[in-house]
């Protein structure tokens, strides 16, 4: 193919000697089966050897400043451009990062203020403006003719003991009357004590009566000589008393109140200028968070519901507070009256209040446990001064169109938008804003189209999903206008409901119009056939694909025969040498052989409507238990009460922006947690309560944080089953005659791990400005262990070897352990049975991640309490072919009676659940409303969901 970027014998991971071609100016979508080796290709190898070759074209001066690059394991890659990546994660920490610091319309927000922004006086409410002689005479010339106007210089004596002199000194200028209390009176009328009770002196320097352009020339002059005498300021005044205030600095007319000119530090948080002195420009301050001082407001003041006072040092403070107070000890403290609560909380002498105590733990902090309870015991409340802003006073004083930077900040994207396209500004300042303006309106309009219209530009990026950050750094990549640039995504549509699919898949588009070449690793069916080139691994993940099999324009792919696995393993060696899988247009493609029989290409078949879920849900009767959010009112819901329905899988969907997340994470799981007196690491939104969960045990929220990248996490020690196999191979006769434990046959203990790679089986060699090269440790040889600790071994086995069994291998072995077993049994029913033992979880795709989350909760537990599970798009990084095994295991977590509630915008998963509740109708403040709520087919039936829309045309 001519044109293309031509990747050679790509080995990355599971790759097997792959070879295929990716054509410039293109949009390609590479997909298949969760881990098939699709982010192996994107990322590992050809956005990795894109960057890798950017950052040696420069010198090694700067290469040292850079993040260093492994080169990918391939053979050959020709003609590949500049490469950016844009993850499916949210890397940001930083609470300074905003979505429009991160977009930089931010930046443009602060210079369009900075030059055509007008400062309004908080205490005149006047516009502040700079006068010269020229702008004051144009403003007194606009006066009728006629207007008879005394033109003075007010003067500020600060020396009061040298008023006679002063006086005589103006005389001898020429400067004989002072306007007091309306009259001209004459300096040598007025006495030393006169003199020193004026304040200022108004020094008049001449009076006129405005005649148009007869008068102009005079009254500019005038007005220079007044300016000059007042040190900047000038002032003409009415027989009637009317004073107009003229002032060269940047001040007020009215009041004189001095002020700083409009610049863009001063509108900026990160700016010590523009900061907020109390917050310091983050918002919010910390103080005492009585959400988790008082977790369940419910209890009465006898069932000890002040959690800090639970302690066994502190439970005298219940006492004290029944001997000093006169407050009811059987009524709920959320049925305190206002009084009551000032009471409990604010103190009334002799009684301290929780404040109070709090505050006598701050004189204490020195020591440590009282520092680790202040921390416990803390929240982030808005600042008092700015807030919320972030912003010192006079920033706020700075307006455009009426409204101050912040609350343009406030606005939705969608919003905002609109309110620019009906700004009007006078003639010059449009001149000036112009190019701003076309800056603002583009990036809002790309934030809209991908998706994002909901957003603040407030919004922290720190709270962003990972789909939400992909489309804010895809939104700003439009914005930046490259050309000739290499695009890597994973998985755009995540977070997006299928009503916004065609919108991204237009900005896709539009990205490749400019002369990008795009590659999407993607599995929404609409993003597929959208695209001009695809390429499709397989047939399995892990071991069992890494294989092409196809690639090509989508339309042979769904009219040419689906190819076989078996085709890819009579080619196996060649690819190894790195002649790779062509795979070529329609048919060529090929495969590996995984499990029993020959594997087609699935994503064929799920295109061509050949495959459909082997998932059937089950009919379960009306449920007995109920779960109930009421009023739930967190950022956009508007006093939303929900109901779950308990042991059933409950799908809550809508738009994206339509407060699913802030609902079922922020608001019932965060309610919960602090019911149980944990500390959520999210905001807890509010809502007035929380019935039947009396009967729920643990609450487990399985999300989209990835998992530890460390390189000692695998499969067998994140679902404990090490655990188990360590002390299996420690309690044989040899190892203990030789005092060998449990402990020897970890990797994190210096007990038993090799010494020189510290049990990681390689050893990272410095190259100082090139990317630092791993070699197999030469003491173990990559085993990891000591060598007295290899000599153990179980039915033959060394440690080093049952690590490197796969899932289903070990589960064999192992068969005779119901304990090993059982711990492992939970991977292979998410459908990870071919992953090796001691395989990197920081090697694992996002699909595999997630499952593995979901493993680590499916192992047997003896506990009889049954569990609410909250999953957060767990169809994140699965192919349509795996979305049967997750649903397979979440009805499995029903059947043993657990409540499932998952965040979803997949049509299988909505349309296999038991219970749905729909949020909307749209994103931000035309969301948070509650749609409709019931079974799926119900859903179908109301007319106002979009959800509803597309599960009609599902259902047929």
């Amino acid at each position: 193919m001519e044109h293309a970027i031509v990747i050679q014998g790509a080995r990355t991971n599971n790759l097997r000697g792959v070879s295929c071609e990716i054509p410039h100016g293109r949009l390609t979508v590479i997909t298949g089966v969760s881990g098939s080796g699709k982010s192996s290709l994107a990322f590992d190898t050809l956005f990795a050897e894109g960057q890798r070759r950017f950052v040696e074209s420069m010198s090694t001066y700067a290469r040292q400043f850079l993040e260093r690059l492994e080169r990918p394991d391939v053979d050959f890659i020709s003609h590949i451009p500049p490469a950016i990546a844009l993850e499916q994660r949210n890397s940001v920490k930083n609470a300074r990062s905003t979505v429009g610091t991160a977009t930089e319309i931010n930046d443009s927000l602060r210079l369009l203020f900075a030059k055509i922004g007008e400062t309004i006086c908080p205490d005149c409410g006047v516009t502040v403006r700079r006068d010269s002689a020229e702008s004051a005479r144009d403003r007194l010339g606009a006066l009728p003719d006629g207007t008879r106007l005394t033109i003075v210089a007010p003067l500020v004596i600060e020396d009061r003991r040298r008023v006679k002199s002063i006086a005589r000194e103006l005389t001898a200028a020429g400067f004989h009357r002072l306007l007091v209390e309306g009259e001209a009176r004459d300096l040598g009328d007025l006495d030393a004590k006169e003199l020193r009770t004026l304040e200022p002196w108004r020094v008049i320097v001449d009076r006129i009566a405005v005649r148009g352009e007869e008068t102009a020339t005079r009254l500019a002059g005038t007005l220079e000589q007044a300016l000059q005498l007042g040190h900047g300021r000038a002032e003409a005044w009415t027989p009637e008393g009317e004073r107009h205030v003229f002032s060269e600095g940047f001040s007020c007319a009215q009041c004189g109140r001095t002020f700083r000119p409009p610049e863009p530090h001063l509108l900026s948080f990160n700016s010590p200028l523009g900061a907020c002195p109390e917050c310091n420009g983050f918002g919010r301050v910390i103080d005492v968070d009585l959400d988790r001082v008082i977790p369940n407001p419910a209890l009465t003041l006898a069932e000890h519901p002040i959690a800090p006072w639970n302690a066994p040092s502190f439970r005298k403070m219940y006492r004290r507070l029944r001997d000093r107070t006169d407050l009811p000890w059987d009524k709920p403290i959320r049925d305190f009256t206002a009084d009551e609560r000032r009471v409990l909380i604010e103190g009334e002498r002799p009684w301290p209040g929780i404040r109070g105590f709090f505050r006598w733990l701050e004189r204490k902090r020195y020591k440590m446990h009282y520092r680790i309870m202040l921390a416990r015991y803390r929240g982030f409340e808005d600042c008092t001064v700015c807030r919320g802003s972030r912003l010192r006073p006079e920033a706020m004083w700075v307006r455009v169109g009426g409204e101050t930077i912040h609350a343009l900040c406030q606005m939705s994207i969608e919003d905002l938008r609109r309110w620019f396209g009906r700004l009007t500004l006078p003639p010059q300042a449009a001149e000036t804003a112009e190019p701003l303006l076309r800056e603002i309106n583009g990036r809002l309009r790309y934030l809209d189209e991908v998706g994002l219209g909901y957003l603040t530009l407030t919004r922290q990026t720190r709270t962003l999903s990972g789909g939400e950050a992909q489309r804010i750094n895809l939104a700003a990549a439009l914005g930046s206008n490259l050309t000739a640039t290499l695009y890597v995504l994973d998985e755009p549509t995540v977070g997006l409901h299928p009503r916004d699919t065609h919108r991204l898949l237009r900005i896709l588009h539009a990205l490749r119009s400019n002369g990008n070449t795009v590659a999407v690793i993607e599995h929404d069916p609409e993003v597929i056939m959208g695209a001009d080139h695809v390429i499709d691994l397989g047939p399995g993940a892990g071991e069992r694909g890494g294989r092409i099999l196809y690639q090509g324009p989508v339309q042979k792919l769904l009219t040419s025969p689906s190819p076989l696995a078996g085709e890819g393993d009579r080619r196996g060696e060649g690819d190894r040498r790195g002649e790779g899988d062509t795979g070529g247009e329609g048919a060529k493609g090929v495969g590996a052989r995984g499990g029993e029989g020959e594997e087609r290409g699935q994503t064929a078949l799920w295109l061509r409507h050949e495959a459909r879920l082997r998932f059937q849900p089950a009919d379960r009767p009306e449920p007995k238990q109920w779960l109930t959010i009421q009023g739930a009112s967190g950022h956009n819901l508007r006093d939303v009460t929900a109901r779950i329905p308990l042991k059933r899988l409950v799908c809550v969907t809508g738009v994206s922006g339509s407060g699913k997340s802030t609902l079922i994470v922020q608001t019932l799981v965060g309610h919960l947690m602090r019911q149980r007196g944990e500390n959520p690491a999210f905001d807890v939104t509010p809502c007035r309560r929380i019935t039947g969960a009396s009967v729920i045990g643990d609450v487990i929220l399985v999300d989209q944080s990835p998992l530890q990248r460390s390189a000692r996490s695998n499969p067998v020690t994140y679902t404990k089953a090490y655990d188990a196999i360590r002390r299996l191979m420690a309690s044989g006769p040899i190892a203990r005659a030789r005092g060998i434990e449990a402990g020897h046959f970890s990797f994190n203990s210096d007990k038993g791990r090799c010494e020189t790679c510290e049990g990681l089986g390689v050893q990272t060699i410095d190259m100082h400005f090139l990317a630092d090269v791993q070699v197999t440790c030469e003491e173990c040889g990559g085993k990891r262990f000591k060598s007295q600790v290899l000599e153990i071994t179980h039915r033959g086995r060394t440690i080093h070897e049952i690590l490197q069994m796969t899932v289903e291998e070990a589960r064999a072995f192992f068969a005779a352990q119901p304990r090993i077993v059982q711990a492992l049994q939970p991977l292979v029913d998410v459908g990870l049975g071919y992953l090796r033992l001691g395989q990197p979880t920081a090697t694992l795709s996002g699909g595999e991640a997630q499952r593995l989350k979901l493993a680590a909760h499916l192992v047997p537990s003896r506990e009889r309490k049954r569990h609410l599970f909250v999953f957060d798009e767990p169809t994140t990084g699965l192919h349509l072919a795996d979305i049967d095994v997750l649903l397979t295991t979440l009805s499995r977590l029903v059947e043993a009676g657990h409540t499932v509630v998952v965040i979803e915008h997949s049509l299988e998963v909505i349309a296999s659940a038991d219970w749905v509740i729909d949020l909307g109708p749209e994103g931000g403040d035309m969301g948070g409303r509650l749609i409709a709520e019931g079974p799926p087919s119900a859903i179908a039936h109301c007319a106002i969901s979009h959800t509803g829309a597309y599960l009609r045309r599902r259902f047929g």
